[in-house]
């Protein structure tokens, strides 16, 4: 597999961005200044999640490398891939946007796209919420949701493969 080069994508939102703060410091420089620091505190917040996505997918890229995870996640995998979507989505914590260089880079590698649909579907179920979603709700209301979003992640999943299959590959 060719190796990608690198693109600089948002481009395009980024510019916009800043020509539109720069309009609007033309007309209200309070406003634009204070959104300016406000954008500027989120960004220090979200760096260190980048941070640790970057380095979590540089040490998985090492020990494990993702053509290897991807050819059991790829076209010929079977029933036992589906539940490593599912268990993995369960057990993933952290702002889904973190996910997405890693899920997209198995992807690129062959990981089948279903199996990613799977992965968010099933980060529903949080499970340092569940005791306390049985202390409202009881056991029987949230094993029974539980699975139901379970079931749904593979339904979802198996939509969408059969959408690839039917129209082709989605890019």
């Amino acid at each position: 597999m060719k190796e990608k080069a690198f693109a600089f994508r948002g481009k395009y939102l980024l510019s916009a961005v800043i020509i539109f703060y720069g309009v609007l410091s033309l007309f209200n420089s309070g406003i634009s200044l204070s959104a300016l620091k406000i954008s500027i505190l989120i960004l220090m917040k979200v760096i260190p999640i980048f941070i640790a996505v970057i380095l979590f997918t540089a040490m998985l890229n090492y020990f494990l490398k993702p053509k290897q995870i991807a050819s059991h996640l790829g076209r010929e995998s079977r029933a036992k891939a589906w539940l490593w979507a599912l268990a993995a989505g369960v057990i993933s914590h952290g702002p889904m946007y973190a996910w997405y260089p890693l899920l997209e880079d198995l992807r690129g590698h062959g990981m089948r796209t279903g199996l990613i649909v799977v992965f968010f579907f099933s980060r529903a179920v949080k499970i340092p919420l569940l005791p306390m979603m049985v202390d409202y709700f009881g056991w029987t209301f949230t094993v029974v949701l539980s699975l139901y979003i379970l079931i749904g992640a593979l339904i979802q999943g198996w939509i969408l493969e059969m959408i690839e299959q039917n129209n082709g590959e989605l890019k």
